[in-house]
């Protein structure tokens, strides 16, 4: 990922040494210190001296790491820990209200790649191993976590910590029981909350609110376009604190803005005809659409009006059939990939990257360094940021997380 003495460095010690210039001189480079000092200097350098000086190494060793879109803020009001980070939707929404990101992970390489250009910082990879929790800083104040929703076995009658082996919620419940931070925010899909009969949400607030002792308010599908994106997306928020902070109650943001719709998100400019159907493929869709219509079934391709609200991105090629927008601002049809027959005429298209960013609430700033099916596959996976910072906000405001922390040469 980084290059260094002319070697380039592997994603593990990519990470290790983001991490530690991100946070050099304060107490959450110090998991990271002493591996980032030998890969930096040579172990053998750091044994002999000591400690090696550090000229200001976070801009003379790696200047570029601090020439991005989103760095954090000078003065921060509180520290927070991104898993399963993806492209850094928890992380943008955070650091617009102050948070400094002190540790990410994120095991998919194109998605490192992403955040990296947008945050200089390699994520740590795969968070069930030991290996990468070792690094997770103390002290930290809110754990984010839009976290995979897979199968618990529910075999057992207590449906604890113990019964969620083996699901990278165990992962999670595992780092709150380890560093205990003053609260969390877990985003999944609306599905969980029905999720075998929901036993599963079920077993997750067991664990939460029983075996980690936190207080968890009854989780809340939050949809995205009341919060002012053009996109109908329902994700469950679970929300917790400490019990020292003595939280008794808690309120799911209110809608701020339910007015976008999909031409105000729209590309500026034309775009490329290679976001434009075929025609072979238009057809493919109607003939699709059709025969479903006729099983009395509505499956099959939907066209978003420029007045209208996206149906939720997400991965895979259904996210961008339910989401054809017609534009007929083309004005050169002569097609720019391998398709079948020619490019349609009635102005049919899939939404292009950039348009799925502004989707999910990323601002233009956003740097999108991958190819497009690996935009399409981020930008769907990601979290809505302005839902996410609404209510993040209302989490900071309850553990009074409103104050800058003096962060120079705090050590300790």
């Amino acid at each position: 990922m980084l290059k260094y003495k002319e070697q380039i460095l592997t994603n593990d010690e990519s990470a290790i040494i983001t991490h530690y210039l991100q946070n050099v001189n304060t107490k959450y480079a110090l998991p990271f210190e002493k591996d980032a000092l030998d890969l930096l200097y040579g172990k053998e350098d750091v044994e002999l001296s000591g400690m090696v000086k550090e000229p200001d190494p976070q801009y003379n060793l790696f200047p570029e790491l601090f020439s991005i879109p989103f760095p954090a803020p000078k003065n921060p009001k509180f520290t927070f820990i991104d898993l399963f980070a993806g492209i850094g939707g928890f992380r943008i929404a955070m650091q617009n209200l102050g948070g400094k990101c002190v540790y990410s992970s994120e095991w998919d390489s194109q998605a490192q790649k992403t955040y990296l250009a947008n945050y200089g910082e390699v994520p740590f990879g795969d968070i069930t191993k030991e290996t990468t929790k070792q690094y997770i800083p103390d002290d930290f104040d809110v754990l984010c976590a839009g976290f995979p929703c897979q199968a618990f076995s529910l075999a057992g009658k207590r449906r604890g910590f113990e019964e969620t082996r083996g699901t990278l919620f165990f992962d999670v419940a595992e780092i709150l029981h380890r560093k205990r931070p003053k609260a969390f925010f877990l985003e999944n899909v609306k599905g969980l909350m029905i999720h075998d009969k929901g036993k599963t949400l079920d077993t997750i607030l067991n664990v939460l609110r029983n075996d980690l002792d936190y207080y968890v308010p009854d989780p809340e599908i939050v949809n995205a376009m009341n919060f002012g994106v053009p996109q109908h997306r329902e994700r469950i928020y679970i929300v917790g604190f400490r019990k020292d902070m003595k939280v008794k109650s808690f309120q799911y943001p209110d809608p701020t803005d339910k007015t976008k719709r999909f031409i105000d998100i729209r590309e500026e400019k034309e775009v490329s005809p290679k976001y434009y159907l075929s025609t072979q493929y238009q057809q493919t869709l109607i003939e699709h659409k059709k025969r479903h219509e006729s099983k009395g079934n509505g499956f099959g391709y939907e066209i978003i009006p420029d007045d209208g609200v996206a149906n939720a991105i997400v991965v895979g090629g259904m996210g961008r059939e339910r989401n054809i927008v017609i534009d007929n601002r083309l004005t050169n049809f002569t097609p720019v990939t391998n398709i079948k027959g020619e490019i349609n005429h009635d102005g049919w298209r899939r939404m292009t990257p950039r348009e799925w960013a502004r989707l999910q609430g990323f601002p233009d700033s956003f740097i999108i360094p991958v190819a497009d099916a690996s935009a399409y596959k981020q930008f769907g996976n990601s979290v809505a940021v302005p839902a996410i910072q609404a209510t993040a906000e209302q989490i900071i405001k309850r553990v009074k997380l409103d104050k800058p922390k003096q962060y120079g040469n705090n050590r300790k």
